[in-house]
């Protein structure tokens, strides 16, 4: 028997891991989405090449955001900003930096009613993404524990036991995703 309760650690630690996985990727897709607030998530991931090596634009700046519609780019290294430019203008966020010589700023437009519609869209796309990638790994962690009880490693009442602690992990992460889809909804029909 004690080898089944190791699997069931395994299995349960495991599972757990793969959810709280899930629910992280889940929110830092919301802070990549463009609200139309200036925020640092923004920008920072960014790949600028440094001297033909891409190197992500938090490693290369002070990133800040001096208001709420600006987000300001301070290269460490003054003879990097013409590149900075260029990998800004070449991602896929739309946005059209103002290069001063010593600083790129990045203004964030408001967004249109339209804009709102379409990226609540996407977030509640990208929060049951989320809800997914949970449930999965629910759904292998329970499938292992059901084979360990018909395998007879287990006995019943563990088996029961088990499921029912990944199916409350399993709902407590999904809260946090609704929450923290509650929270980006709220973020962009407030701007």
């Amino acid at each position: 028997m004690a080898d089944g309760v190791v699997d069931i650690k395994r299995i349960v630690d495991d599972a757990e891991k793969k959810m709280v996985k899930a629910v992280e990727i889940t929110k830092k897709e919301f802070l990549n989405i463009r609200t139309g607030r200036a925020s640092i998530a923004l920008v920072e991931g960014i790949q600028v090449d440094y001297y033909n090596t891409p190197t992500p634009l938090k490693g290369l700046a002070n990133i800040s955001t001096p208001d709420p519609k600006t987000i300001a780019i301070q290269p460490w290294d003054a003879s990097v900003i013409n590149e900075i430019e260029r990998a800004i203008l070449k991602s896929d966020l739309g946005l059209t930096p103002i290069n001063d010589g010593k600083v790129v700023r990045i203004s964030i437009p408001s967004l249109t009613e339209e804009r709102r519609t379409e990226l609540t869209k996407i977030i509640r796309k990208v929060a049951e993404e989320g809800r997914v990638g949970v449930r999965n790994a629910r759904h292998e962690a329970i499938e292992h524990v059901k084979k360990l009880e018909k395998a007879k490693t287990i006995p019943e009442d563990s088996s029961h036991a088990t499921q029912k602690d990944i199916q409350k992990h399993t709902d407590k992460l999904i809260v946090q995703i609704d929450e923290a889809l509650k929270h980006k909804e709220a973020e962009i029909h407030s701007i």
